[in-house]
């Protein structure tokens, strides 16, 4: 299921008001990580940060975060390409691990997003305030954690039909709470075994479990809220989306944003010379390995199709 597809339904666009537990959940979870992060470069200096922690945490944040991005955004919201059912699952396994809520939540708010980009109804516009310093400045607020707070629930049956029908998804989007644990407690069990102490699953828990996390919810987060923003637009599209090179390694990709906005169904978003695509990188080798297939790559007259000049 594409963008396009979700679009036109007699299903209304939010599907009640999410329960004050959950806000209070959402805050709890965006704050601890944010704290940690807050705390890291004092924590650091001179303790407490060895080789294991920065393994765990390289590790931790390429499943995460991969698992969001060809997961979560390239394929189940995207259908960028078509994979096999283990693959499927694993992904989003992997992308439930950032703790960015729940699959078919997460899915349904970014169809959503490209249904009503930078206009009425998108749920995370930097731009929903109005052109002022003063509007631009909650905007970004907004864009960019704000709108987690917005007890508005989108509807999944109008933008998320195609999940909700597969039984295997529907258990993940379940399990949410027990991969959130598992997320933040095996970098600790890992960090203790390979350093046989309780000092290691501490530092561990700390560093690749609280900081790992904050780093890809703030990468994220700033693809909605920076990338609508600044940078550059070589490509038409209806929106403000904008490539920001700054962040393309750390979100794997994704901050070349106005080619993706321009063309959301292709599975590489960093389509000119130079830009690097490490998640484009990875669907490759998964085409190769005959994990994926039907992946919709840009071709030469696709992009002259979508060129801004």
């Amino acid at each position: 299921m594409t963008t396009s597809d979700a679009t036109p339904s007699k299903e209304p666009i939010v599907a009640g008001k999410r329960p004050r537990r959950e806000i209070v959940l959402i805050g709890v979870f965006v704050v601890l990580p944010l704290l940690a992060l807050l705390a890291a470069a004092p924590f650091a200096w001179g303790w407490g940060l060895g080789w294991v922690d920065l393994a765990l945490v390289a590790f931790f944040y390429c499943v995460s975060g991969l698992g969001v991005t060809i997961g979560f955004h390239r394929y189940f919201t995207h259908g960028a390409f078509r994979a096999a059912r283990p693959l499927r699952l694993a992904l989003a396994v992997a992308g439930s691990l950032s703790m960015q809520g729940p699959i078919i939540h997460w899915v349904a708010d970014h169809r959503r997003h490209h249904a009503y980009a930078d206009k009425e109804g998108d749920p995370h516009s930097p731009w929903r305030f109005g052109t002022s310093a003063a509007a631009l400045a909650r905007g970004f607020w907004h864009a960019h954690m704000g709108w987690l707070f917005d007890r508005d629930l989108t509807n999944a049956r109008r933008f998320a039909p195609d999940l909700l029908r597969d039984r295997g998804i529907l258990l993940i989007n379940r399990l949410f709470p027990v991969l959130t644990a598992v997320t933040l407690l095996v970098p600790a069990l890992l960090g203790g075994l390979l350093t046989w102490s309780w000092a290691g699953a501490l530092t561990a828990f700390f560093w690749a479990g609280l900081v790992r996390i904050a780093l890809l919810h703030h990468v994220t987060w700033s693809v909605n809220s920076v990338c609508h923003m600044i940078g550059d637009r070589p490509f038409r599209s209806r929106d403000r989306s904008a490539n920001f090179w700054p962040l393309a390694i750390a979100s794997f990709g994704e901050s070349w944003h106005n080619s993706h906005h321009a063309d959301p169904t292709c599975a590489r978003h960093g389509v000119r010379r130079g830009q690097l695509d490490i998640s484009a990188r990875v669907i490759r080798w998964f085409e190769l390995l005959g994990w994926v297939w039907k992946v919709r790559w840009p071709t030469p007259r696709r992009l002259a199709k979508l060129s801004a000049s």
